[in-house]
């Protein structure tokens, strides 16, 4: 489907628009277990009703995989943005993934080609001028950066150890396998650092948290990530990644149509940047 990767962008662009909405209302390890359970929850039922086929003999490289994507990057991101990150900067720092991609195209048998590497450098430049006015210094600290960085790492070797080894496999079950390894990952760091028991007292139940979690189940975790997978498989990596540079232009028009949050006309000449380095990247 030609409209699949426009998509994608738009719903994976209100990830940062759901941590507006849901982290002053639980800890961001305890959201994403909420998040990771509520997936399960829908998705066992409907693969079992559905009989779903299991991945025999690529579990072990599905589960760790979604480690990497799921809870490596989106735990990465949602501390770095709690403990004082500015989204504008960790979207900038995380922005950074298709140039690794790229570079690292060869380690699965793909090639970028010169065309591509000028989109590339042209997404990049997109996106630090869309977020150049939301980018603030202030209480930023070395913890935050390292988070960052460490879900940047995450989410591209997860991105390219996919489609190395396991680029086609049942999405439902696939998709089970990744989010039960990223809870039991994740788990112990939330007891450890967050002090989540089992009444969940760390959590407010407000109506903006609970519209945040169940987005984040059902539009994100679920609807993004099955896009996501579907076109690992059929696209290359450095073309998929490279669709990530229209992220923040498009979390930037949300952020302006929904809470008034200025664009400046810098933001919109990085958005023509962006979306001109998407097309040079993605053009047969």
């Amino acid at each position: 489907m030609a409209a699949m990767p426009f998509v994608f962008v738009l719903i994976w662009s209100t990830g940062f628009i759901v941590a507006k909405f849901g982290l002053p209302y639980a800890e961001p390890l305890t959201f994403l277990l909420l998040r990771f359970a509520g997936v399960l929850i829908v998705l066992l039922p409907l693969m079992w009703l559905m009989r779903a086929p299991w991945p025999v003999g690529r579990m072990r490289h599905i589960a760790f995989a979604g480690i990497l994507v799921q809870a490596g990057y989106l735990a990465g991101v949602w501390c770095a943005i709690k403990i004082g990150m500015p989204a504008g900067l960790s979207a900038l720092i995380v922005g950074m993934q298709p140039i690794l991609t790229a570079f690292a195209a060869p380690l699965v048998g793909e090639r970028v080609r010169g065309r591509q590497w000028i989109g590339l450098m042209f997404g990049i430049c997109g996106v630090a001028l869309v977020v150049a006015n939301k980018i603030s210094m202030i209480g930023l600290s070395w913890q935050s950066i390292a988070l960052c960085v460490f879900a940047l790492l995450s989410i591209t070797t997860g991105t390219l150890y996919q489609k190395r080894y396991c680029a086609s496999f049942d999405l439902r079950t696939g998709t089970v396998i990744q989010f039960a390894a990223s809870i039991v990952v994740v788990l112990p760091f939330a007891i450890a650092f967050e002090h989540l028991d089992a009444s969940l007292s760390n959590v407010q139940w407000t109506a903006n948290f609970i519209g945040a979690l169940l987005w984040s189940v059902l539009a994100l975790s679920i609807g993004a990530i099955f896009l996501l997978f579907a076109l690992i498989r059929k696209s290359a990596a450095t073309q998929v990644t490279s669709l990530l540079y229209l992220t923040p232009p498009t979390t930037a028009v949300m952020a302006w149509a929904m809470f008034g949050e200025a664009f400046s006309i810098t933001g919109m000449l990085g958005m023509v940047l962006a979306v001109i380095g998407v097309a040079l990247v993605v053009r047969k």
